[in-house]
């Protein structure tokens, strides 16, 4: 299986340390060496970085770590392949355009009896299972919302009862974000939890790093992270139970 990592921020934030964790179970703490990739947004644009090789070991995740993007929406992925073959068009996050505004999505899991989805305005670039679900789910959304809703949560609501069909083809955690809105979906594995004052100090799990938040942040600051499992071990995470999809904007749950 594969690991997500999300982050919903109220003020741009760097996600490095969530990442140094996440990258250390790309080949070294964990088996997911199939590619790994990340997105960040930043006002309309997001930029994404991606590869196939091992995150630990990959030059570009290295860049990533050492480079403190901040954005109010990141999502990121390690893959585990077992649908397609390692290579760059199979490697998350997949992003496409709906209503002028980039949606990004990453999966954790394997579909069966999938080849019923058949997407009709966005097509896989790669031959993948979870990225023919982002465009059936893509599909699906723009056939009920045909513009721009002005309600968008609305939409990633819609998007989660999507996930509750997919979820009966296997096993379907997702993230989606359209840069505001962040949207964890769970069927058996997922986790979430959210940093405000007070601050405290937390230890990642996968490296030998500690990080002072309180030296980090100021007073005001909500910054959600979500991930496929706990990447600290000092900290309350709340797990997320089968079915259960969570809608984060601006670092709060909505």
């Amino acid at each position: 299986m594969c690991e997500l990592l999300g982050m919903s921020a109220n003020v741009p934030t760097d996600i490095c340390f969530s990442f140094s964790g996440l990258l250390e179970r790309g080949g070294n703490t964990g088996p997911h060496k199939d590619g790994w990739g990340i997105t960040f947004y930043e006002g309309k644009g997001c930029r994404t970085f991606k590869d196939p090789e091992p995150s630990c070991q990959s030059e570009i995740a290295k860049l990533v770590k050492a480079y403190p993007i901040k954005s109010v929406s990141v999502i990121s992925h390690i893959r585990q392949g077992n649908r397609g073959r390692v290579c760059l068009e199979n490697t998350h996050p997949f992003t496409r355009e709906l209503w002028g505004r980039e949606l990004t999505y990453a999966h954790n899991g394997q579909l069966s009896n999938y080849h019923d989805l058949k997407p009709e305005y966005y097509r896989p670039v790669g031959n993948t299972d979870s990225e023919l679900a982002f465009c059936w789910l893509l599909d699906q959304i723009r056939e009920k919302y045909p513009k721009r809703p002005a309600n968008m949560a609305s939409v990633f609501r819609y998007a989660a009862k999507l996930a509750h069909t997919l979820r009966e083809k296997g096993v379907f955690n997702m993230l989606l974000t359209d840069g505001v809105y962040v949207l964890a979906y769970c069927t058996n594995n997922l986790h979430w939890i959210t940093r405000r004052a007070p601050f405290g100090k937390a230890t990642l799990i996968d490296a030998d790093m500690v990080v002072d938040f309180q030296q980090e942040t100021t007073p005001n600051d909500v910054v959600t992270v979500i991930a496929t499992r706990p990447l600290t071990n000092d900290e309350r995470w709340q797990k997320m139970e089968a079915g259960e999809f969570a809608l984060f904007k601006m670092g709060e749950l909505i």
